[in-house]
């Protein structure tokens, strides 16, 4: 039987939003960031109308490629000739990214595991995408290169013991990074393409797997 089409949010991941805020490391005009904290931004909780939201059929999800499957009819929802890219698993959700057809990132979706449910992802993926999300473009063009995203997330990856990122992925208004341990992945965050906002991926859980393309 179908679930009812309400938002799926798992606890693990309200908890993950209502503690975490944004880390802002605000440019010093030479890449560096001052480190300085702030928690506006908080992600928008729910699902989108429309194409934001598929449910799913109650039964749990078996694997990668269902949830990759999972991911292939929410993207058609979403928006002609997307595709589905990187889905990983995670101990909370499954994870993908959806690509325009010449391959450059679009959005970030969630796949419950528990329903098939899937949505537009928390945090970065809503509240600043300018394509998909509620975010506009503004009319600067002063915006940060990959190099000076991975610069600022890996500034805030020091401080916390040991974590590493890898290279910056642009997404329409941020980027996303891996962050590793030990040279595994642990998790992932984003950077704001123009105020270098770092966004923590909290809502996911521990990683269990990846793959790369269909």
């Amino acid at each position: 039987m179908p679930t009812a089409s309400r938002p799926w949010v798992p606890v693990a991941a309200l908890l993950a939003m209502l503690v975490s805020g944004i880390f802002l490391l605000a440019d010093d005009g030479c890449g560096r960031g001052t480190g300085r904290w702030t928690g506006a931004g908080m992600p928008m909780m729910g699902a989108d109308p429309g194409a934001g939201w598929l449910a799913g059929d109650g039964e749990p999800v078996d694997g990668l490629g269902e949830a990759r499957r999972r991911a292939e009819e929410f993207a058609e929802r979403l928006a002609p000739g997307l595709v589905v890219g990187e889905v990983m698993r995670f101990t909370e959700n499954y994870y993908a990214e959806l690509e325009e057809p010449d391959g450059t990132k679009a959005t970030e979706v969630l796949v419950d595991p528990a329903s098939g449910a899937t949505q537009l992802e928390f945090g970065p993926a809503r509240m600043w995408n300018t394509r998909y999300g509620m975010m506009t473009r503004s009319g600067s063009s002063d915006r940060l290169g990959p190099e000076q995203a991975q610069d600022i997330a890996q500034q805030w990856a020091d401080d916390r013991d040991g974590l590493t990122v890898e290279d910056a992925e642009a997404f329409p208004g941020y980027y996303t990074l891996h962050t590793l341990r030990d040279g595994r992945i642990e998790g992932m965050l984003s950077v704001h393409d123009v105020s270098g906002a770092v966004w923590y991926h909290g809502w996911h859980g521990d990683f269990e797997e990846m793959s790369e393309g269909p």
